[in-house]
């Protein structure tokens, strides 16, 4: 009998080593058992739900950062390979109160509908706000069909990672010294999936038996966010919103701007309701993308620098446009579209603005004009 035959016949399915391999180093017994094909590399489970893995945190709110991570690994017997994870998800109710911490993505992920579906079904936008006590209507959204999770591409050796709260691919990829295709390719991701918290990453060409002896990892800096906002009612068509002081000060300063300005009434309910949609009239330092402020411009596009656009007063006057717009000849204002006093408000507000949900706007015209009212 040889050697190989005499260790098949001593392995045992349920430990890492077993028989001949059970009496050196657990390191040296992977190799070994690697080298003999006795064992094969694990593959992480695939997540069945997979969408953009982008660089920046989900639109709805920022990301806080989270410190070193725990990393899984583990061998998996003979050719099998770890099937998809069964993801429990609860029957989804007709309205959802939002909580501390919630995400639109968690809360369509945590009920089994798409986060596209709850979008549209609230008339939200990739870059709306949502709000602890904001409630969320889930009934009637479709439920995504999960398309087969693709097998991950075989590698030498691997372990798996478990994602948390502010990972990206590409954060990941560095951490563990390799290119950014390199993890998607070996995931059967795309540059345009989302990852989620809980799902596992394969790390390719990275030692199972590393995960027993951990390499020294640096922490990133830590990011320094602005606090969350204070929670903002669910506003309902015909609802007058009552305004907090922050929402006052910033609803005051567009009314002064635009009676300044010479525009008339229409167009500063306009501009009352697209900020009130955009930023719930707080000047937010986040957003989708690049977007920040109170009416949530972005300096990629045009709008300004970081700075610029974080200044109330230069932001209005770039919503307004007109003669003293500060972006002239580089974005259109309220006042640079022909006939936009023939528009509704949500179709003015829309021609400046560019949402993905045009129609969003509409809901706060009884605020817009009851604030001018009182403010005006």
């Amino acid at each position: 009998m040889s050697a190989i035959e005499s260790t098949k016949r001593q392995r045992r399915p349920h430990g890492r080593t077993g028989g001949l391999l059970g009496t050196v180093p657990i390191a040296v017994a992977g190799s070994i058992a690697v080298t003999l094909n006795l064992l094969s590399p694990a593959h992480a489970a695939a997540d069945a739900e997979r969408e953009r893995a982008p660089e920046k945190s989900d639109a709805t709110g920022p990301q806080k950062t989270v410190g070193v991570d725990t990393i899984r690994g583990s061998f998996a017997q003979g050719a099998e390979t770890a099937s998809p994870a069964d993801t429990d998800t609860a029957a989804a109710p007709a309205t959802y109160r939002v909580q501390t911490g919630d995400t639109v993505s968690a809360i369509a992920a945590r009920f089994g509908l798409s986060t596209a579906a709850v979008l549209a079904l609230n008339g939200l936008s990739w870059k709306s706000l949502i709000f602890p006590g904001q409630v969320l209507a889930l009934g009637g959204a479709p439920t995504p069909v999960s398309a087969p999770a693709p097998a991950p591409a075989p590698a030498p050796s691997a372990t798996s990672y478990t994602v948390v709260r502010g990972d990206t691919i590409s954060g990941i990829a560095a951490r563990f010294g390799l290119r950014t295709a390199v993890v998607l390719s070996a995931n059967g991701l795309s540059s345009s999936s989302i990852i989620y918290p809980g799902q596992r990453i394969a790390i390719p060409g990275v030692a199972a038996a590393s995960v027993d002896t951990p390499r020294a990892v640096v922490a990133p800096a830590p990011v320094v966010t602005a606090p969350a906002p204070a929670p903002a009612p669910t506003v309902q068509p015909g609802q007058v919103v009552p305004l907090t002081d922050e929402m006052r000060a910033n609803a005051a300063l567009i009314v002064r701007i635009g009676e300044r300005e010479g525009v008339p009434a229409q167009g500063i309910v306009v501009a009352l309701a697209a900020a009130a949609q955009e930023s719930g009239l707080r000047n937010v330092r986040y957003g989708d993308r690049d977007s920040l402020g109170l009416f949530q411009q972005r300096p990629s596009t045009g709008w300004g620098t970081p700075d610029e656009v974080l200044d109330p007063t230069r932001a209005t006057l770039a919503f307004y446009g007109g003669p003293n717009n500060p972006n002239k000849g580089r974005t259109r204002g309220l006042l640079d579209i022909p006939n936009w006093s023939a528009m509704s408000v949500t179709q003015a507000a829309q021609a400046v603005q560019i949402s993905a949900f045009p129609d969003a706007y509409a809901k706060w015209e009884t605020s817009a004009r009851a604030w001018l009212a009182q403010l005006g």
